[in-house]
């Protein structure tokens, strides 16, 4: 079993916060309302489907808006520290998952099963290096 990391990529548009988080740790969790409950959170049934395929999800959730973020870099002995992402793209990361799979052809299907790939966003998959 391999760990991998799903990046979560959106238009900084559509990066607003979701009130709900993603499942912080360990399998995925007993879902919190009945099946096809309105309510239920968006990544509750990828996490169910996963768990399903023996996809273990260790970590995840969503990042603050982009607005939020602090740049930090160094020039010799000085900290440069701006506010906003690093750089200008159209798209930030938005969140992510650590996920433990077989191998990456699992990785990429639970990356391509996502509620942020399957509604238009990018996952970005990337081995996590061994401890």
């Amino acid at each position: 079993m391999m760990r991998y990391m799903l990046l979560m990529c959106g238009e900084v548009e559509a990066a607003e916060p979701d009130v709900t988080p993603v499942p912080t740790q360990g399998p995925a969790p007993a879902p919190a309302h009945a099946a096809g409950d309105a309510d239920e959170p968006c990544w509750m049934p990828w996490a169910r489907e996963m768990a399903a395929r023996g996809v273990i999800l260790h970590d995840g959730t969503q990042l603050q808006h982009v607005s939020t973020a602090t740049t930090v870099r160094t020039n010799g002995h000085e900290v440069l520290v701006a506010d906003g992402p690093f750089a200008e793209t159209k798209e930030v990361i938005v969140g992510y998952n650590i996920i433990e799979c077989a191998d990456l052809d699992d990785a990429i299907f639970a990356a391509s099963r996502h509620p942020v790939a399957l509604n238009g966003g990018v996952v970005e998959v990337r081995p996590v290096l061994a401890s």
